[in-house]
């Protein structure tokens, strides 16, 4: 859920703006939009990364000067999971390359975080750090998508990829004979404490449908 204002950072907004603004330059062939996307996952990686564990925080604003409940949401973090793998395919960043550099640095310290934080079941909690907050689907599948996607790009060690069939399996026990997903938080704002995380209801949506399906499409991969 992107913000209009100026003054606040989502880390939503890399994958539902920044990376579509980094496709539209190389479609269009607009040098202008790619030096801004590159600008835009620099400026948020400085202002929502958690520097002690990788992970990344819902948002920041700047009148406030903080992370507002710093919260290491795990749908927001699946985000950043699936996005910088996508953005250095888009952009076709070449090994050396300092961007991809810097984005393989971060995206391996989140990852190395992400597995230690993974629920024996196989999902993640909706914040990733709080064994007390409901286990969510759409994020597990984001985070195992990114995972798997990175992993056959060879941006990762080839061991996440236990992590990512783990997370697969549980998703798998979460879709109803309909094929519905089931467990998936939704929509959700900027809370100002974790509690408004941890009250967030669970339903089936849409984007618990597609962050499953685009995991499941990239764990056949493996098998074709």
């Amino acid at each position: 859920m992107p913000d209009r204002t100026p003054s606040r950072l989502w880390d939503d907004t890399l994958m539902m703006t920044v990376l579509p603004l980094a496709k539209i330059g190389r479609l269009l062939d607009r040098p202008e939009y790619i030096e801004e996307a590159k600008y835009q996952f620099l400026i948020h990686a400085q202002y929502l990364m958690d520097k002690k564990t990788g992970l990344w925080f819902h948002g920041w604003s700047f009148e406030r000067r903080d992370n507002y409940a710093d919260a290491l949401w795990a749908r927001g973090n699946c985000w950043i999971t699936i996005a910088i793998p996508e953005l250095i395919g888009t952009l076709g960043l070449k090994p050396g390359d300092p961007i991809r550099e810097w984005l393989l640095e971060i995206l391996n310290s989140q990852v190395s975080a992400l597995a230690e934080l993974q629920d024996e079941s196989g999902m993640w909690h909706t914040l990733l750090d709080d064994p007390t907050s409901y286990l969510e689907s759409s994020a597990t599948a984001g985070i195992a998508y990114g995972l798997l996607k990175a992993v056959h790009e060879r941006y990762i060690d080839k061991s996440y990829a236990a992590v990512a069939e783990k997370a697969v399996a549980a998703l798998y026990d979460r879709i109803t004979d309909e094929g519905e997903v089931q467990n998936v938080s939704v929509g959700t704002g900027m809370g100002d404490d974790l509690d408004f995380y941890k009250n967030i209801d669970q339903t089936a949506m849409p984007y618990g449908q597609s962050l499953t399906v685009l995991c499941f499409a990239e764990y056949l991969v493996s098998f074709c």
